[in-house]
């Protein structure tokens, strides 16, 4: 005997779901994407802050910045970003550049360089340095 009240999905409803489901997906994907290059940009601060902190520690100990202090310049840990000083005996300028790590990626224009000097003055290029 053959049961006519069989009930599931048609090839159609799977078809629409399936739909639904990439296009949410997709826009997850984007909004994902954005979030990392924004993450990325948070190495460069970092390492800027850590530094100008060394620097600090070096202008109360000396009485000058052109101490070398065990500061280390150059390309930060996670590779997105390359830290570079300018600096005189009274004031000083961190800046990390983004190199092609991840932070600078084609299409990331949120933060290409991060600066802070020794009056905490905070600056960069690009939507949102800091």
């Amino acid at each position: 005997m053959i049961n006519k009240n069989l009930s599931g999905f048609t090839l159609i409803e799977l078809m629409v779901a399936l739909a639904i489901m990439g296009i949410l997906a997709s826009v997850a994907a984007g909004y994902f994407g954005e979030n990392v290059k924004a993450a990325k940009c948070t190495e460069g601060r970092s390492a800027v802050l850590t530094r100008a902190t060394i620097l600090d520690k070096c202008k109360a100990i000396y009485g000058s910045y052109t101490n070398n202090c065990n500061l280390t310049l150059g390309t930060t840990e996670g590779g997105n970003f390359d830290v570079t000083l300018a600096r005189d005996a009274a004031s000083f300028t961190l800046t990390a550049t983004a190199t092609g790590g991840g932070a600078s990626s084609p299409g990331n224009s949120i933060c290409t360089t991060i600066t802070l000097n020794n009056l905490g003055q905070k600056g960069g290029t690009g939507t949102a340095p800091w």
